[in-house]
């Protein structure tokens, strides 16, 4: 579904990824983690042609992503940014079904959409023609997830969604997107800090450090045969998951 071949980022002096390979499969739910700065944003950015690689090429189901086709590629993935990145001076329905205006869909097929979302977010309804500014944290990550949804894309990018929430709201939609990946089926690359909500969605999990990939693999293969001593050292400095063996 996405590739990266031997994909590299500079900024000025800055190695922001190193030459990497990456390979996310249709319907996986890959999970990108590592410390502030190793160039997990960056290979977001680089899936949906935000920024251009230095070197190397990146794919979407076999196409290279160019300036002609991006535009295109761009519709059939849905993204949303850390904080969810809401236009403050539009109702929450007017956020959610930006694109499919801008795009020119029909008025019916764009306000069944939207209450199909409404349902699958658990949105209130009755909250669309509120602002974002009168939301929560969560029900602003429901719009965020919505807009990003609209256009029924086939990848989901999401860059660290749920880090400004608390605790317990933070619990609370992670249960409900990971119900929410089930049933779309589609391929999901999320961003986030924390191993334990990596762990929590991944089918395989990209661990990265200084624009490197240190290790692509599963959560069990992660835990049980870390690939070197940094792998150990990053899991171990995270307690809150050390009874992951027993868990799973």
């Amino acid at each position: 579904m996405l590739e990266l071949r031997n994909v590299s980022k500079s900024y000025g002096e800055t190695q922001a990824l190193h030459p990497s390979d990456l390979s996310i499969g249709t319907g996986e739910t890959a999970v990108l983690i590592g410390p502030s700065g190793c160039g997990k944003s960056t290979i977001l950015r680089l899936m949906n042609g935000l920024i251009e690689p230095d070197t190397g090429t990146v794919q979407f189901e076999g196409e290279r992503l160019t300036e002609a086709n991006i535009r295109a590629a761009r519709y059939r993935m849905g993204y949303v940014i850390q904080e969810g990145g809401l236009f403050p001076h539009m109702t929450n329905a007017e956020n959610i079904t930006l694109m499919a205006r801008h795009l020119g869909r029909e008025k019916q097929w764009t306000e069944d959409r939207l209450r199909e979302l409404c349902k699958l977010t658990h949105f209130d309804e009755g909250n669309l023609t509120s602002y974002p500014s009168e939301l929560s944290g969560g029900q602003r990550q429901r719009v965020s997830l919505m807009r990003a949804l609209m256009l029924e894309p086939e990848v989901l990018l999401l860059d660290e969604p749920l880090g400004a929430l608390d605790p317990m709201i933070r619990s609370e939609l992670q249960e409900e997107l990971s119900s929410i990946f089930e049933d779309l089926g589609i391929t999901v690359v999320l961003v986030t800090h924390d191993l334990a909500e990596a762990v929590f969605f991944a089918d395989r999990i990209v661990l990265m450090r200084d624009g490197h990939i240190v290790q692509h693999d599963t959560p069990e293969q992660i835990f049980n045969n870390p690939a070197n001593g940094f792998v150990g050292d990053f899991i171990s400095a995270q307690r809150n998951v050390h009874s992951f063996g027993e868990e799973a």
